[in-house]
């Protein structure tokens, strides 16, 4: 495969980052990671003004510009002469260092590094969104007084590591509460239920109402296609504050992100959802979005 880097395509091989780069050295950096179909990346610009805004309000680029980040995402898709993929922008402080100078003043970075990787699209199992999965409750993983929450950084290590913990029990997703013992999201997805055939789903950063505390929830691409289509469809939609009761009492529950698009839940551990299978509204839902990617990224 063909990487991108600092400008230049190059093999994976060659495509080498300095160890002095902030993202290795203390994970200083954000990412996105965006499907293509057709050879074109499903909402491209929505992936670019999420980490243009993380880029600002966490400081690392004050006004990122998104144009060449296009054009580069496309380059390495006809690099690797793809037109289904699933790529990875990563963005790191390159060689900042947060220390002062000898003369007191604080150092300069010398430039970012922008890397951009290229891969096949992830094969699931058949049957995977069909029968839908099983999920594990986290804990308190996602904490509204941590700047860097709810923006997608580098510093997925924890998040990992709950997935890794799903996984030896089977489950496909760790869900993380926030510290009030909300619900937040999954380790790597948006979540959302549906009761009473209304659409619920955690405030994401950026929703929040005036004077409430940050949240601690990613506001996702796919999330928001979803959001979309159930207005589309008169489903009613509620961003707000839920419990695990309310999790474990819905009707239907499934996750969102731009790998899955919609995976349908079908247990929480060892109690179900609803009848324990694949809802209807679910379903529907998934078969919009896939109805919106094909529609958006299909050649004129």
């Amino acid at each position: 495969m063909k990487t991108y880097l600092n400008g230049q395509i190059l093999d994976d091989s060659q495509a080498l980052v300095s160890v002095q780069d902030a993202g290795f050295q203390h994970a200083v950096g954000l990412f996105e990671t965006m499907f293509a179909t057709h050879g074109k990346v499903f909402r491209l610009d929505r992936h670019l003004a999420r980490i243009k805004r993380s880029a600002a309000e966490l400081g690392l680029a004050p006004d990122m510009a998104t144009a060449p980040l296009a054009e580069a995402v496309q380059q390495t898709l006809a690099a690797n002469q793809l037109e289904n993929a699933r790529l990875r922008l990563t963005v790191t402080a390159g060689t900042l260092s947060m220390l002062k100078g000898s003369d007191g003043q604080e150092a300069m970075q010398v430039r970012q590094t922008v890397c951009i990787q290229a891969s096949q699209p992830t094969a699931f199992a058949p049957g995977y969104f069909d029968q839908g999965v099983r999920v594990r409750l986290y804990g308190q993983g996602a904490n509204p007084f941590d700047i860097t929450a709810g923006h997608k950084t580098l510093n997925y290590w924890t998040r990992l590591r709950s997935l890794r913990q799903a996984a030896a029990t089977d489950c496909a997703e760790a869900i993380w509460l926030n510290v009030t013992n909300h619900l937040a999201s999954g380790a790597v997805s948006n979540i959302m239920l549906v009761k009473d055939g209304e659409l619920l789903t955690p405030i994401a950063r950026g929703e929040e109402k005036p004077d409430a505390l940050p949240a601690p929830v990613l506001p996702g691409v796919t999330r928001e296609a979803v959001i979309e289509a159930a207005q589309a469809q008169s489903i009613t939609v509620q961003k707000r504050m839920l419990t695990v009761e309310d999790l474990l009492d819905a009707d239907e529950v499934f996750l969102t992100n731009s790998n899955w698009k919609v995976l349908p839940v079908i247990a929480v551990e060892q109690k179900d959802i609803g009848d324990g299978k694949v809802g209807a509204i679910t379903r529907n839902l998934r078969q919009a979005v896939l109805k919106m990617v094909e529609e958006e990224t299909k050649p004129a």
